[in-house]
Formats: C-alpha cells, structure tokens, sequence
C-alpha cells in the first residue's frame, strides 16, 4: 500500500521511530555483549587485530537477530538480510584470513603502545566497544527497514542494484590487492593496474556503495528513512577518519612512487587516471 502524505504524516513517522527503539535497544546490547567476548578472546590471544573481520560479520549478526524479531515486509527483509549477509561474509572471511596470514594490525599496536593505563582496559574502550557502537550505528538500515510494511519499489530496486555492484567491486578490488601483493616481486610497489588504477581505494568505495543502497532499501519505508546517518557516518570513516586518511599516511610514508600515483589516480570514486604534466627546470 502507497504511504500519502498527510499533515500527521511527521507524527506518524515519529510514532514509528519510537516503536523501533526497544529493538534497537535490545541489538544494541547484543552487540556490545559479543564485544565484550571477543575483548576477552583478545587477552590470551595478545592480539586485537581479529575484531576487523568481526566488523563485518557483526553487520550480519544484527541483520539476522533484526529479523528474527520484526514482521515487516517480508520481501524488504529477505533483501536486506541477503545483502547484508553477503557482503559481511565474503568481506568478513577475507579479513579474517588476511589476519591469519598477516598477523598483528599496526595501527592497532600503535594505538596500544600509547596507552597511558591498562592496555586491556584502553583495548575494550578504544577498540571493542568503540567498534561495537559504530557497527550499531551503521547497521540501522537493516535494522529500521525490517520493523515496517510498505511496498517494495524503485527505491528498493535501484538500492539492491548499488548494493550489488557495490560488493562486486569490493570483492574484485580485494582480489587484484590479494594477488598483486602474493608476488614477492611487487614488495614495495604501489598496486595501480586493474580496479586501483581509477581509484586509489576501490575496496572502500565498493563498501559505501553497499550501504547507501542498503539505506535506499530501508528508505521506502517511514522507520527506515531515519537510517540516513549510516551511509553518511560510513563514508565519513571510511574517507576521512580510520580508513582511507590513515592508510595513505603510511603508505605515503613507506612507498616511494605512491605520491605520483595520488597525483594521477581518483582519491575515491572511480575516474579515468590524470595525466599529470610535468614542468621542466631549467
């Protein structure tokens, strides 16, 4: 049935919202319970580095206990429990494994090497409850969009489309990284062939094209047009704050050719490469 736009219709979206809060109250504790274990796993294991997989498939875990415990529209739901699940287990795998392979995450040691108490205590705020909230926090599409009715349309077709384009280029993007970083003689060099030629982080570009289409998903509905903060808190992290910023710093700092590459390359969303003229000094 079609939404009309009534005068009540801010009242209605409001009584809406405030039906949803015990649901996100009750996924907000679970996911900051599950925190709290994997902050106790990180004290034997010496590492904290696992908790960036668990990102991902903490993003899964509130898509699947979100719909164990609304009855929207069913067709709205199985979209965005699907999505959900197959972006964060094929991106929570792949960083798991990567883990394994690498070992500790230095911006991670980093981080704990100034800590000025405990390095557990300052672990579990800065790192495990930290990520817990922001996970929460990114995750309201699918969790606003499973709590209402309404039909599934345009929005929600063209928000599935993003999405799926969106994993498909995270995917590939890890698979070119994963290869190119296998071969020993590339050690040092600056990937810059295949996707990470007309951006410099197709990885991250593909993750916020997930979840702009989730929220597109969500948006057909009253509760879950309030999910906006998601995508929008997501490309801010993603760009500006632990993601893109922090990498480039380092690898500014570690990989000679990678401020030509900057020069040339689209900072995030997909371009064809600048030519960058250079001046002769005579």
């Amino acid at each position: 049935m079609q939404q009309k736009c009534t005068p009540g219709a801010e009242a209605m979206e409001i009584d809406t919202l405030s039906a949803v809060l015990p649901l996100l109250g009750i996924n907000l504790s679970l996911v900051l319970s599950l925190m709290l274990l994997l902050w106790l796993l990180s004290i034997p294991l010496r590492d904290v580095s696992f908790v960036d997989s668990f990102w991902a498939i903490g993003m899964v875990f509130v898509a699947a206990v979100t719909h164990l415990q609304t009855d929207g529209d069913p067709l709205r739901r199985l979209l965005l429990l699907s999505l959900t699940g197959i972006w964060g287990i094929r991106l929570g795998t792949y960083l798991f494994f990567r883990w394994r392979r690498e070992g500790p995450d230095p911006r991670y040691e980093r981080l704990l090497s100034k800590a000025d108490g405990n390095r557990h205590l300052t672990s579990l705020q800065k790192i495990f409850l930290l990520q817990g909230c922001l996970l929460w926090l990114v995750s309201l599409p699918v969790q606003l969009g499973q709590s209402s009715d309404g039909t599934v349309g345009l929005l929600a077709a063209a928000g599935t489309g993003l999405a799926l384009i969106g994993i498909l280029f995270e995917s590939i993007g890890d698979w070119q990284l994963a290869r190119f970083k296998a071969d020993s003689a590339n050690i040092g060099l600056v990937m810059d062939s295949g996707l990470w030629r007309y951006t410099r982080h197709p990885n991250y570009f593909g993750d916020a094209c997930v979840w702009w289409g989730l929220y597109l998903v969500a948006a057909e509905t009253a509760a879950g047009r309030w999910g906006i903060v998601s995508p929008l808190l997501l490309t801010f992290i993603l760009i500006k704050w632990s993601g893109a910023a922090l990498l480039e710093r380092r690898l500014k700092r570690s990989k000679p050719d990678y401020e030509a590459y900057a020069m040339r390359t689209s900072a995030f969303i997909p371009l064809p490469p600048r030519r960058v003229e250079h001046e002769d000094v005579n």
